[in-house]
Formats: structure tokens, C-alpha cells, sequence
């Protein structure tokens, strides 16, 4: 029997909007709006992290080529649970969201393709970027300043963008991914903002990309998403960049770019 309604919960169009957010439909005009409630409110800011983890769950089946059935079934899951109640321990609507997380990890399970037996993919690592920074950005400075940024995976440094290609580092975050250290270095220019990130060797497997050499670097791109993508690797890490409406050209040039001579 359903238990009584509960008075406390966010309106449709609140969690409407909440949704449009985490998938970046949301009108730019209502995004500062809408953040400001989120973090006013730890009920909006569960279903919040809950939305983004479904968008970057959904995005990486669509860039793995997924079935249509399978891409359609999850994003209508994920529409229709975020509209409505967080899921209570002992309630059968809690059971049932457990049972439908577990498919869709299931899902992601068969559909995923792992670069050491067990390991995550370029797409995983990619869809990092959707979590936004959580950090400050890092100041220039490591092995080779002012070319590169204080921040480092294994002595593989970040580049500092600012001064040659406009980009300034302006966040940062820390991850796993199944089992490897993921650093993620956020650049902002002119409105847009790209992702960069490194994960720890051994290298993911390549994906099933279109391929090109620039500079002596072997790039792949595919799209995640609205998202492009760019990989490549260096010292044996793998890397991926990436950003939206962020031509393949920049992402590339700038995944291509190497220390000057006279620096390293």
C-alpha cells in the first residue's frame, strides 16, 4: 500500500529542471537559478549527483554504439525516476530502483569494452568531464614552468595553455577509475571550456575511432555525446580531451602540442 504523500517534495517542474541541468538541455538563462537551489538543498543535490551519474551512465552506451532499444530504455528510466521520490530502505519502490540500477550496470557490463581484462575505457575516462571541476585550478609550475602546470599524473604533466593558445586551467578534479588515478585539468576561453584528462598506466585500450597523426602523435576522436573526444597516449598514460562545440581542429592541435625544444 502506497504510504502517505510525501508534502516535502520538489515540484515537477523543480525536478524538470534539475534533469535539464544534469543533461545540459536546461536554458543557460536558468542554470545559475537552478545551481543556487541544488546547493541550497541536499534533497536536490542527491538527485542532482543521481542525474549526472545517469547522463555520464548514458552517454558512454551511446558512444559504445549500444543498441537503440538499450540507449532508449535507460533515458527513459532515467526521465521518469527523476520525477520522482528518492527511493526509501524498506519501501518496494526502493527495492525496484535497486533492481533498475543493477540493470543498467549490467547493461554497461556487456556493452563496455575494458582495455586490461577488468579495466575501464577512453569512453569511461571521457565522461569524467561531465562531473565539472571540484578543485582550484592548478597554478603553472612543475618540471618545466611556465610550459606546463603543477599538476602531474606519474611526472606526466598538465600544459599550461594560457600563453600560447589562450586556454587558461581554471579547475580540477581527482578520480578512480577502475582501479587507476584519473586527474582531470578543466581550461576555460572565450565562454567555452574543455577537459583534460590523464589516467595512470597501463594505457586503456584504443577505441574504435577515426585515426590521424599530427606532430609525431597518434590521435583518435569519436564523439561522446555532444562531446568531442580526442585520445591519444604519452609515457605509457593514456589521455583524453575533450569539449563541446570545440572544433576537432583545436582539441587536436592542442593534443598534438609538445614541450619546446629549448624547455625540455
Amino acid at each position: 500500500m502506497e504510504g502517505p504523500e510525501n508534502k516535502n517534495e520538489p515540484a515537477p517542474e523543480v525536478l524538470a529542471e534539475l534533469s535539464a541541468l544534469a543533461d545540459g538541455t536546461l536554458d543557460p538563462e536558468r542554470a545559475a537559478a537552478v545551481r543556487d537551489r541544488i546547493a541550497s538543498s541536499p534533497e536536490l543535490s542527491t538527485r542532482y549527483e543521481r542525474e549526472q551519474r545517469a547522463v555520464a551512465a548514458l552517454a558512454i552506451v551511446r558512444s559504445e554504439r549500444a543498441p537503440s532499444r538499450v540507449r532508449a530504455s535507460i533515458e527513459s528510466e532515467r526521465r521518469r525516476r527523476s520525477r520522482r521520490p528518492l527511493p526509501r530502505l524498506g519501501t518496494a519502490w526502493g527495492t525496484a530502483a535497486v533492481a533498475a540500477l543493477a540493470a543498467v550496470a549490467l547493461a554497461l557490463a556487456l556493452l563496455l569494452p575494458a582495455g586490461a581484462p577488468g579495466g575501464p575505457s577512453v569512453s569511461q575516462a571521457a565522461s569524467l568531464a561531465l562531473r565539472g571541476s571540484a578543485m582550484p585550478a592548478p597554478l603553472p609550475g612543475g618540471a618545466y614552468p611556465p610550459a606546463t602546470l603543477s599538476t602531474d599524473v606519474e611526472e606526466v604533466y598538465f600544459p599550461n595553455w594560457s600563453g600560447r593558445f589562450g586556454w587558461k586551467a581554471d579547475g580540477q578534479r581527482i578520480d578512480r577509475l577502475g582501479g587507476r588515478q584519473a586527474v582531470t585539468v578543466f581550461y576555460a576561453r572565450a565562454g567555452q571550456r574543455i577537459a583534460y584528462t590523464i589516467v595512470t598506466a597501463p594505457a586503456l585500450k584504443l577505441p574504435h575511432a577515426s585515426t590521424m597523426s599530427l606532430n609525431g602523435t597518434k590521435l583518435q576522436t569519436f564523439s561522446l555525446r555532444d562531446r568531442l573526444v580526442v585520445t591519444w597516449r604519452r609515457a605509457g598514460h593514456t589521455c583524453v580531451l575533450s569539449g563541446v562545440g570545440v572544433s576537432q581542429a583545436e582539441l587536436s592541435r592542442l593534443a598534438a602540442w609538445k614541450l619546446p625544444a629549448a624547455t625540455a
